[in-house]
């Protein structure tokens, strides 16, 4: 726990002038001036913080290209595309006007930049256009891909090449070098006249742009304050002076306080002094040195090994400073375990990009789901013309996709992110003819990489491990059963799956497809090895009745029934065999259920429409958000073993207190940024979802119309029975009091990835793209016995 006394400096004598000379404040890069580039461009300041001003094809896309936007084979459109002055923006024309919010795409949004025709679109509508003139740009959550074609390939060479740039700039950027660049790029908008200076009523355009509605009188006070040439113009120095008052913490500065003593710079044994209060692991003086040669920002304190202010800002707004325990960013569990050992990320009807009813079918939604880490996805096939299978929801007016498009979109993404085992789930409807048209494109698209045969193990009563499935792919379907005839007839997987005597609209689903029962492919049926789609009919409370390659599919409500009747059994049954989780199928706009009480029993492939955003995936994406974001995470103990007495429903007595003390937020972005007095009114709630007996929620008070720098300073306390089970929330919201408050962002992790002491929530949008700078600073006490 952090103490709270002041200290006075323990230095020897001789090093108080040194601590004089790097105690004030590192000055804020200067404020953009009509010199940059010749022309009054302060925009390119930023880019050229960004170290890109001379790059030629960040010039180019400066410049703007007119670029076609492919949408259909006979909508080819040009339009005008630039490259915004603040490098995080790029503005597009549009055929009708719209706000000016939506003519620009941020470049963090972009989840991937693809040459050629590597998208659906482009592959079937961009034939009148050469590759070597098309890209794509795929955004991260729903938004639809940019298809577009360059007037020469070296046109689209540039914006291919700029925009990875640009993408891995951001990427590498400190949070203070982001806040400098957000500062900056408001400041470009709020300076009218472009001339370098603000006036009084351009600093208030500023201050609502960046979400605070401060007081006039306090304001112009400010202002004035600043104005040391007393021409009602602020310039260079001045700005920087306003901007250091606006940006000034001063929770942050009473903690520094706390430990620097009267010099106010932290040596390095004052810095590990913070660093054992915080319950850093790993805690030495040779650490506090590291970290004072990492993130100071001052040379001369470096050379003296002294952290100014300024530094102990940047270390708590990096990584390391985080939340989130960042050895957990990468595979750091035991990945040697069987497969049915770990929660597996995966998607439900993934095919789909909106609703299950009319929505598109598309291979990017497969894609889109291995970019999230998913790791085991749905194929729902059907009899196609030409003898091709095809993918859609079934007996609805989703559109269409070719399964061999969907096997080569696994080829070519599967393994982008995590090398670890994916999983296609088969949903098979199809005769025998195109089922072994299915078998074929498995095994020569995917070539090697499909697992066809057992592979040799030293257990083979068990699952193989992800570690030894490394980049394969395995097949989930129906087997025939050794010995059977070709002939002979099996259910489908459809009906094995959606069979539950509680649901009626499920019970006739099932009568109709037993009377159109499939005959089972031979070719398919040997492509199943370890993952045979198998009906759930009791629970066996003895281990070895188990067989390993056995995978039941149950409908949200049957599991809850036997989480609800039969716990314990379930958690047994779930530590030797996979199970599968699936939405109800009444979920016409592909609503999610929640995850979490189907990891409580140990179900592994809990699936879920990627597709549809909302607290379910942010559950998701916290879960899967640890171990290198690979897909796979290792089961709590209590849900591996054969003989567990654990039961979620009784999980026992209270074992963990966690205590989060919220204390500020800083930057959160603006709700509607066509109205400048929009400003949001905050509040923070931290949630628990876990185990039935430790969700809970609480919240804070709301802060009036101030999304800049809102205090709230309230301790919010959770008595948690499964903690290692258990994923913490943060959400932020803009409070109405007529109205359900709207949603600001959010950040979810798992408790045992929490770290303890003052630190930095760094919040993500709906979609789960960052907001970067806009964070929430809290401090975490976890009590365990």
């Amino acid at each position: 726990m952090l103490c709270g006394r002041w200290r006075r400096c323990r230095r020897p004598p001789e090093e108080p002038p040194v601590a004089a000379q790097v105690a004030a404040p590192v000055a804020l890069p200067s404020p953009p001036t009509p010199s940059d580039g010749g022309t009054k461009r302060p925009g390119l300041r930023a880019l050229k913080k960004m170290g890109l001003t001379e790059d030629e094809d960040v010039r180019a896309m400066l410049r703007g290209s007119r670029l076609r936007k492919i949408r259909s084979r006979t909508w080819h459109k040009e339009r005008l595309y630039r490259l915004q002055e603040d490098g995080l923006s790029v503005w597009f024309q549009r055929r009708i006007p719209r706000a000016p919010s939506q003519h620009i795409f941020f470049v963090q949004h972009i989840e991937a930049v693809r040459e050629g025709h590597q998208s659906e679109g482009l592959r079937r509508f961009g034939g009148a256009f050469a590759p070597a003139r098309c890209l794509t740009i795929a955004f991260k959550g729903r938004r639809k891909n940019l298809d577009l074609a360059a007037p020469t390939a070296e046109e689209a060479q540039r914006w291919v090449r700029g925009l990875t740039k640009l993408r891995a700039r951001l990427d590498a950027m400190s949070q203070r070098e982001r806040l400098d660049h957000w500062i900056h790029s408001y400041l470009h908008r709020a300076d009218s006249n472009q001339d370098s200076k603000m006036s009084f009523k351009e600093i208030k355009s500023l201050l609502r742009m960046v979400n605070v509605d401060m007081n006039d009188m306090y304001a112009y006070l400010l202002f004035k304050e600043c104005d040391h040439s007393n021409n009602d113009r602020l310039e260079g120095a001045e700005i920087e002076e306003f901007l250091r008052r606006l940006l000034k913490r001063p929770e942050l500065e009473e903690i520094f306080h706390q430990y620097s003593g009267e010099d106010r710079v932290l040596s390095a044994p004052e810095l590990l002094e913070f660093l054992e209060d915080q319950g850093e692991e790993g805690a030495t003086l040779a650490r506090a040195q590291q970290l004072i040669q990492t993130y100071e920002l001052n040379e001369t304190a470096k050379q003296h090994e002294l952290m100014t202010l300024d530094g102990f800002m940047m270390y708590l707004l990096s990584p390391e400073g985080a939340a989130l325990d960042t050895t957990h960013m990468c595979v750091f569990q035991d990945m040697n375990q069987p497969l049915a050992h770990y929660f597996i990320s995966s998607s439900h009807n993934t095919y789909l990009t909106d609703s299950q009813i009319g929505g598109p079918s598309s291979t990017e939604a497969y894609i889109r789901a291995f970019a999230q880490g998913c790791r085991c996805v749905e194929l729902d096939c059907w009899e196609g013309p030409g003898g091709e299978p095809v993918i859609y929801h079934g007996h609805t007016l989703t559109s269409k996709i070719l399964f061999r498009d969907v096997v080569q979109a696994v080829r070519d993404h599967a393994f982008t992110l995590s090398p670890y085992p994916v999983i296609l789930s088969l949903e098979n409807h199809c005769g025998l003819e195109q089922q072994a048209a299915m078998a074929r494109h498995l095994r020569t698209i995917l070539g090697d990489m499909l697992v066809t045969q057992a592979l040799d193990s030293p257990n083979p009563e068990e699952l193989p491990s992800p570690e030894q499935l490394k980049g394969r792919v395995l097949v989930k379907g129906k087997k025939l059963p050794a010995g059977r005839s070709e002939d002979g007839r099996a259910l489908s997987d459809r009906e094995e799956e959606e069979d539950d005597d509680e649901e009626e609209e499920e019970e006739a689903e099932a009568a109709a497809q037993r009377r159109l029962a499939k005959q089972i492919s031979p070719e398919l049926s040997a492509l199943v090895v370890y993952c045979h789609a198998t009906r759930l009919r009791t629970l066996h409370p003895a281990p070895d009745v188990l067989q390993p390659c056995q995978v039941s599919s149950l409908s949200e409500r049957k599991a809850k029934k036997l989480i609800r009747e039969a716990g314990n059994s379930f958690v047994r049954h779930n530590a030797r065999q996979l199970t599968r989780v699936y939405p109800l199928g009444l979920r016409m706009n592909s609503a999610n259920y929640s995850p979490q009480e189907m990891w409580n029993s140990g179900c592994q492939l809990v699936a879920l429409n990627f597709q549809t955003p909302g607290y379910e995936m942010d559950l998701n994406a916290g879960r899967f958000l640890v171990n290198g974001q690979c897909g796979y995470v290792l089961k709590p103990a209590c849900l591996r073993q054969p003989d567990s007495t654990f039961d979620p429903e009784y999980p026992g007595p209270p074992r963990t207190t966690l205590s989060i003390q919220v204390l500020t937020a800083q930057q959160l972005p603006k709700l509607n940024a066509e109205k400048p007095h929009s400003i949001v009114d905050p509040l923070v709630r931290v949630e628990i979802h876990g185990v039935p007996a430790d969700c809970a929620r609480q919240e804070t008070d709301y802060v009036l119309n101030n999304g800049f720098n809102p205090h709230w300073g309230q301790t919010l306390q959770f008595q948690l029975r499964a903690p290692e089970l258990a994923l913490v929330r943060f959400v932020v919201e803009d409070y109405d009091a007529t109205s359900p408050n709207d949603f600001v962002g959010q950040f979810t992790l798992p408790l045992s990835s929490l770290k303890q002491g003052y630190r930095h929530i760094h919040l993500l949008s709906k979609d789960g793209a960052s907001l970067s700078p806009a964070t929430l600073f809290i401090q975490i006490r976890i009590q365990r016995p």
